[in-house]
């Protein structure tokens, strides 16, 4: 659970998180990393740690890929969720996700599920849907939504996944699934409860746009990913470093 200046939902989000967990489980873990806070955010967190919540961060904020990134360096369980920490994004029935890995490898919530209650402003919609057009031209990956913020995936798949990953922050989701997408992994879309009010910043859609180029850059004009897909020796280091 990536979090950056979240001192006032923080407690709200690791407590509905754990909740649909111990209504699935009694082997779980919480990891909130703390994307370098200037507020009360990790201090806040802190004080809900015990030995199923942990607590991570760094100093400086680096952005939502590398806090991931991160935390799954603390990960040991068989599945991982990757879930925001704004609470904008609920799943009601998270069972569904688990039972969905035994299948599949990577499931995520999508905007677009026809089961799925979605509540935001029409302009970021419309973004969210030629954002998602783009993507699928250029890198070919097989989902209809991938910036939603939530996404489960077999722990495996992702120690694959993650080495080859080179987004910091705005086009993360993007990279993962174009990543996934190459690598043939199975991924299953399922529905989300979904309740946005903040709109893009035309900074923020300049951005995904320039990580999502670099995408398509690495996938299909240098081949930089299949060529280092056996190597998982470095990460790409972007022109434009965010």
């Amino acid at each position: 659970m990536p979090a950056y200046n979240e001192a006032e939902c923080i407690v709200k989000s690791i407590a509905a998180v754990r909740n649909r967990f111990e209504e699935i489980s009694d082997d779980w873990e919480i990891i909130v990393v703390d994307d370098g806070s200037t507020d009360r955010t990790r201090e806040i967190a802190h004080q809900l740690a015990n030995e199923r919540i942990k607590v991570v961060g760094y100093e400086s904020n680096r952005g939502k890929g590398s806090a991931i990134k991160e935390g799954f360096r603390y990960v040991t369980g068989q599945f991982s969720f990757l879930s925001d920490s704004d609470s904008e994004v609920r799943a009601e029935q998270l069972g569904e996700y688990v039972r969905a890995l035994e299948a599949s490898d990577i499931a995520i919530g999508s905007k677009r599920h026809p089961r799925s209650v979605v509540k935001t402003p029409i302009i970021r919609r419309f973004l969210s849907l030629g954002f998602n057009v783009l993507e699928r031209i250029l890198t070919g990956v097989r989902a209809s939504d991938t910036q939603a913020g939530l996404k489960a995936a077999r722990s495996s798949a992702l120690y694959v996944i993650f080495p080859l990953l080179s987004v910091k922050k705005y086009a993360f989701d993007a990279e993962l699934l174009a990543v996934a997408s190459l690598l043939n992994l199975k991924i299953r879309e399922l529905p989300i409860q979904v309740e946005l009010q903040a709109l893009f910043g035309p900074r923020n859609v300049f951005r995904m746009l320039i990580d999502l180029l670099g995408i398509a850059y690495r996938l299909r004009v240098r081949r930089w990913y299949q060529k280092n897909l056996l190597k998982m020796t470095k990460t790409y280091k972007p022109i434009i470093p965010w």
